[in-house]
Protein backbone atom coordinates (compact mmCIF):
# COMPACT_ATOMS: atom_id res chain seq x y z
CA UNK A 1 0.00 0.00 0.00
CA UNK A 2 1.73 3.48 -0.61
CA UNK A 3 2.47 4.88 2.76
CA UNK A 4 2.96 8.57 3.10
CA UNK A 5 6.46 9.10 1.15
CA UNK A 6 4.88 7.57 -1.59
CA UNK A 7 1.99 9.97 -1.41
CA UNK A 8 4.37 12.93 -0.79
CA UNK A 9 6.51 11.88 -3.45
CA UNK A 10 3.74 11.78 -5.93
CA UNK A 11 2.59 15.47 -4.95
CA UNK A 12 6.03 16.24 -5.78
CA UNK A 13 6.24 14.88 -8.70
CA UNK A 14 2.90 16.46 -10.02
CA UNK A 15 2.61 19.58 -8.45
CA UNK A 16 5.34 21.60 -11.26
CA UNK A 17 3.05 20.33 -13.95
CA UNK A 18 -0.46 21.11 -13.00
CA UNK A 19 -0.56 24.11 -10.58
CA UNK A 20 -1.50 27.40 -12.45
CA UNK A 21 -2.94 25.17 -15.02
CA UNK A 22 -6.33 24.86 -16.70
CA UNK A 23 -8.77 21.87 -16.53
CA UNK A 24 -9.65 21.00 -20.41
CA UNK A 25 -11.84 18.05 -19.54
CA UNK A 26 -11.92 15.14 -17.76
CA UNK A 27 -12.47 11.42 -19.04
CA UNK A 28 -13.88 9.10 -16.39
CA UNK A 29 -13.91 5.41 -17.58
CA UNK A 30 -14.63 3.53 -14.25
CA UNK A 31 -16.31 5.17 -11.72
CA UNK A 32 -16.67 2.50 -9.21
CA UNK A 33 -13.93 3.28 -6.92
CA UNK A 34 -13.73 2.42 -3.42
CA UNK A 35 -16.94 5.07 -3.52
CA UNK A 36 -18.39 6.34 -6.62
CA UNK A 37 -16.78 8.87 -9.03
CA UNK A 38 -18.98 12.34 -9.02
CA UNK A 39 -21.30 11.54 -12.44
CA UNK A 40 -21.23 15.12 -13.66
CA UNK A 41 -17.08 15.67 -12.60
CA UNK A 42 -15.96 16.72 -15.80
CA UNK A 43 -18.93 19.37 -16.29
CA UNK A 44 -17.77 20.93 -12.93
CA UNK A 45 -13.82 20.64 -13.88
CA UNK A 46 -14.02 21.99 -17.01
CA UNK A 47 -12.15 25.49 -17.04
CA UNK A 48 -11.19 25.62 -13.32
CA UNK A 49 -7.64 26.39 -12.57
CA UNK A 50 -4.98 24.79 -10.18
CA UNK A 51 -4.19 26.71 -7.15
CA UNK A 52 -2.89 24.03 -5.42
CA UNK A 53 -1.53 20.43 -4.64
CA UNK A 54 -1.53 19.50 -0.85
CA UNK A 55 -1.25 16.76 1.39
CA UNK A 56 -3.06 15.27 4.38
CA UNK A 57 -2.18 12.19 5.48
CA UNK A 58 -2.01 10.15 2.45
CA UNK A 59 -4.81 11.67 1.10
CA UNK A 60 -3.64 14.19 -2.15
CA UNK A 61 -5.51 17.73 -2.19
CA UNK A 62 -5.47 19.12 -5.71
CA UNK A 63 -7.30 22.90 -4.67
CA UNK A 64 -9.65 24.64 -7.49
CA UNK A 65 -11.08 27.89 -7.83
CA UNK A 66 -14.59 26.38 -6.28
CA UNK A 67 -13.12 23.54 -4.51
CA UNK A 68 -11.06 20.64 -4.15
CA UNK A 69 -10.60 17.28 -5.71
CA UNK A 70 -9.45 14.76 -3.31
CA UNK A 71 -7.60 11.33 -3.79
CA UNK A 72 -6.63 8.85 -2.08
CA UNK A 73 -4.22 5.54 -4.20
CA UNK A 74 -5.64 3.28 -2.09
CA UNK A 75 -3.79 -0.34 -2.10
CA UNK A 76 -2.27 0.04 -5.55
CA UNK A 77 -3.30 3.07 -7.30
CA UNK A 78 -0.76 5.79 -8.67
CA UNK A 79 -0.35 9.02 -10.38
CA UNK A 80 1.01 9.57 -13.72
CA UNK A 81 1.92 12.70 -15.70
CA UNK A 82 2.66 12.77 -19.22
CA UNK A 83 3.16 16.27 -21.16
CA UNK A 84 2.24 16.36 -24.74
CA UNK A 85 1.84 13.39 -26.51
CA UNK A 86 3.90 11.12 -24.39
CA UNK A 87 0.59 9.12 -23.15
CA UNK A 88 0.61 5.75 -23.83
CA UNK A 89 -2.29 3.90 -24.95
CA UNK A 90 -4.89 3.56 -22.59
CA UNK A 91 -4.75 0.21 -20.17
CA UNK A 92 -7.11 -1.91 -18.27
CA UNK A 93 -7.10 0.30 -14.63
CA UNK A 94 -6.14 3.47 -16.40
CA UNK A 95 -9.83 4.73 -14.51
CA UNK A 96 -9.68 8.29 -14.78
CA UNK A 97 -7.83 11.42 -16.94
CA UNK A 98 -7.59 14.61 -16.05
CA UNK A 99 -6.41 17.06 -19.24
CA UNK A 100 -5.24 20.14 -18.65
CA UNK A 101 -5.61 22.50 -21.58
CA UNK A 102 -1.61 23.22 -22.20
CA UNK A 103 -1.33 19.17 -23.00
CA UNK A 104 -0.56 17.96 -19.63
CA UNK A 105 -2.26 14.78 -18.88
CA UNK A 106 -2.91 13.32 -15.32
CA UNK A 107 -3.67 9.79 -15.31
CA UNK A 108 -5.15 7.97 -12.28
CA UNK A 109 -4.32 4.21 -12.46
CA UNK A 110 -5.79 1.51 -9.90
CA UNK A 111 -5.66 -2.23 -10.38
CA UNK A 112 -7.21 -2.96 -7.11
CA UNK A 113 -9.85 -0.04 -7.04
CA UNK A 114 -9.62 0.69 -3.60
CA UNK A 115 -8.63 4.17 -4.05
CA UNK A 116 -10.58 7.11 -4.10
CA UNK A 117 -11.52 10.91 -6.49
CA UNK A 118 -13.94 12.91 -4.57
CA UNK A 119 -15.07 16.47 -5.46
CA UNK A 120 -15.86 18.59 -2.44
CA UNK A 121 -16.50 22.07 -1.84
CA UNK A 122 -16.35 23.91 1.34
CA UNK A 123 -13.03 23.97 3.75
CA UNK A 124 -11.35 21.08 2.89
CA UNK A 125 -9.78 20.59 6.41
CA UNK A 126 -14.02 19.73 7.51
CA UNK A 127 -14.49 16.76 5.11
CA UNK A 128 -15.40 13.60 7.63
CA UNK A 129 -12.16 12.14 6.05
CA UNK A 130 -9.82 14.66 7.54
CA UNK A 131 -11.89 16.33 10.20
CA UNK A 132 -10.83 13.90 12.99
CA UNK A 133 -6.75 12.92 12.09
CA UNK A 134 -4.13 13.45 14.20
CA UNK A 135 -0.98 15.79 13.54
CA UNK A 136 1.48 15.38 10.13
CA UNK A 137 4.47 13.21 11.14
CA UNK A 138 6.97 15.50 9.92
CA UNK A 139 5.11 19.60 11.51
CA UNK A 140 6.26 20.86 14.80
CA UNK A 141 2.62 20.14 16.19
CA UNK A 142 3.89 16.62 16.27
CA UNK A 143 6.54 16.57 19.10
CA UNK A 144 8.30 14.83 22.18
CA UNK A 145 5.44 16.22 24.75
CA UNK A 146 2.38 16.22 22.18
CA UNK A 147 3.38 11.67 21.90
CA UNK A 148 4.16 11.61 25.60
CA UNK A 149 0.54 13.08 26.42
CA UNK A 150 -1.17 11.24 24.17
CA UNK A 151 0.09 7.71 25.03
CA UNK A 152 0.13 8.48 28.90
CA UNK A 153 -3.10 5.75 28.91
CA UNK A 154 -2.91 3.67 26.36
CA UNK A 155 -2.74 -0.07 27.32
CA UNK A 156 -2.07 -0.98 23.79
CA UNK A 157 1.08 -1.99 21.78
CA UNK A 158 2.89 0.77 20.71
CA UNK A 159 3.02 -0.04 17.20
CA UNK A 160 -0.59 -0.13 16.96
CA UNK A 161 -1.00 3.59 18.69
CA UNK A 162 1.87 4.82 16.31
CA UNK A 163 0.01 3.40 13.21
CA UNK A 164 -3.23 4.66 14.83
CA UNK A 165 -4.13 8.41 12.36
CA UNK A 166 -5.85 9.69 15.49
CA UNK A 167 -2.34 9.72 17.34
CA UNK A 168 -0.62 10.64 14.15
CA UNK A 169 -0.76 10.63 10.42
CA UNK A 170 1.03 7.93 8.06
CA UNK A 171 3.11 6.08 9.95
CA UNK A 172 1.76 3.07 8.23
CA UNK A 173 3.05 -0.38 8.77
CA UNK A 174 6.81 0.00 7.10
CA UNK A 175 7.79 2.65 8.39
CA UNK A 176 6.28 2.01 12.23
CA UNK A 177 8.65 -1.18 12.07
CA UNK A 178 11.65 0.71 10.71
CA UNK A 179 11.18 3.73 13.18
CA UNK A 180 10.48 1.48 16.44
CA UNK A 181 13.77 -0.60 15.76
CA UNK A 182 15.52 2.82 15.47
CA UNK A 183 14.46 4.04 18.64
CA UNK A 184 15.17 0.43 20.25
CA UNK A 185 11.46 -0.05 21.20
CA UNK A 186 9.56 -3.50 21.40
CA UNK A 187 6.51 -3.09 19.18
CA UNK A 188 4.39 -4.82 21.42
CA UNK A 189 5.58 -3.06 24.33
CA UNK A 190 2.68 -1.21 25.85
CA UNK A 191 2.36 2.62 24.76
CA UNK A 192 1.58 3.83 28.56
CA UNK A 193 5.15 1.77 29.49
CA UNK A 194 7.25 3.89 27.31
CA UNK A 195 9.35 6.57 29.37
CA UNK A 196 10.65 10.22 28.13
CA UNK A 197 14.03 9.01 26.82
CA UNK A 198 12.14 6.24 24.46
CA UNK A 199 9.30 8.56 23.13
CA UNK A 200 12.17 11.14 22.47
CA UNK A 201 13.86 8.51 20.68
CA UNK A 202 10.70 7.14 18.63
CA UNK A 203 9.63 10.83 17.45
CA UNK A 204 12.93 11.66 16.21
CA UNK A 205 12.80 8.02 14.39
CA UNK A 206 9.71 8.88 13.41
CA UNK A 207 10.41 12.24 11.86
CA UNK A 208 14.02 10.43 10.31
CA UNK A 209 12.79 7.54 8.44
CA UNK A 210 10.01 9.63 6.74
CA UNK A 211 12.26 11.97 5.66
CA UNK A 212 14.85 9.32 4.37
CA UNK A 213 12.07 7.53 2.72
CA UNK A 214 10.92 10.22 0.94
CA UNK A 215 13.95 11.67 -0.16
CA UNK A 216 14.55 7.74 -1.66
CA UNK A 217 11.42 7.80 -3.51
CA UNK A 218 9.52 5.88 -1.18
CA UNK A 219 8.99 2.15 -1.03
CA UNK A 220 8.68 -0.53 -3.58
CA UNK A 221 5.63 -2.31 -2.98
CA UNK A 222 4.10 -4.66 -5.68
CA UNK A 223 3.10 -2.55 -8.45
CA UNK A 224 3.55 1.31 -7.03
CA UNK A 225 5.32 3.88 -8.58
CA UNK A 226 5.72 7.62 -8.43
CA UNK A 227 4.37 10.09 -11.15
CA UNK A 228 7.14 9.72 -13.70
CA UNK A 229 6.80 5.56 -13.51
CA UNK A 230 9.65 4.77 -11.49
CA UNK A 231 9.44 2.84 -8.55
CA UNK A 232 10.62 3.65 -4.85
CA UNK A 233 13.85 2.40 -2.83
CA UNK A 234 13.98 2.67 0.41
CA UNK A 235 13.57 -1.28 1.19
CA UNK A 236 16.86 -1.29 0.33
CA UNK A 237 17.62 0.41 3.71
CA UNK A 238 15.26 -1.37 5.19
CA UNK A 239 16.41 -3.21 8.78
CA UNK A 240 13.92 -5.03 10.14
CA UNK A 241 10.82 -4.92 7.24
CA UNK A 242 9.95 -8.22 5.66
CA UNK A 243 13.44 -9.88 7.01
CA UNK A 244 12.13 -12.60 8.92
CA UNK A 245 14.85 -15.05 9.56
CA UNK A 246 18.00 -12.42 8.31
CA UNK A 247 20.77 -11.56 10.86
CA UNK A 248 20.18 -7.84 12.18
CA UNK A 249 22.35 -5.26 10.57
CA UNK A 250 23.02 -4.38 13.83
CA UNK A 251 23.61 -7.57 16.41
CA UNK A 252 23.36 -10.48 13.83
CA UNK A 253 20.93 -12.14 15.65
CA UNK A 254 18.10 -13.51 13.84
CA UNK A 255 14.83 -10.85 12.87
CA UNK A 256 11.81 -12.02 14.04
CA UNK A 257 7.84 -11.68 13.11
CA UNK A 258 4.76 -11.83 15.00
CA UNK A 259 1.67 -10.08 14.08
CA UNK A 260 -0.01 -6.99 15.67
CA UNK A 261 -3.37 -5.76 15.26
CA UNK A 262 -3.59 -8.24 11.78
CA UNK A 263 -0.40 -6.82 10.64
CA UNK A 264 3.18 -8.39 10.73
CA UNK A 265 5.72 -6.97 13.00
CA UNK A 266 9.21 -7.44 12.03
CA UNK A 267 11.92 -6.90 15.07
CA UNK A 268 15.16 -7.80 16.75
CA UNK A 269 14.85 -8.97 20.23
CA UNK A 270 17.82 -8.29 21.27
CA UNK A 271 18.03 -4.80 19.92
CA UNK A 272 14.44 -4.22 20.94
CA UNK A 273 13.54 -4.05 24.53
Amino acid sequence: MPELPEVETTLRGIAPYIVNQTIDCVEVRQPRLRWPVMENLSAQLEGEIVVSVKRRAKYLLIGLVSGTLIIHLGMSGSLRIFTDSSAPAVKKHDHLDIMFTNGTLLRFHDPRRFGAVLWFVGVVEHHPLLANLGPEPLSEKFNEEYLQQKLTKQKRAIKLAIMDNHTVVGVGNIYANEALFRSSIHPAAAAMSLNKIQVNALTRAIKQILEEAINAGGSTLRDFVNSAGNSGYFQLQHYVYGRAGEPCLKCGHPIEKMVLGQRSSFYCPHCQK
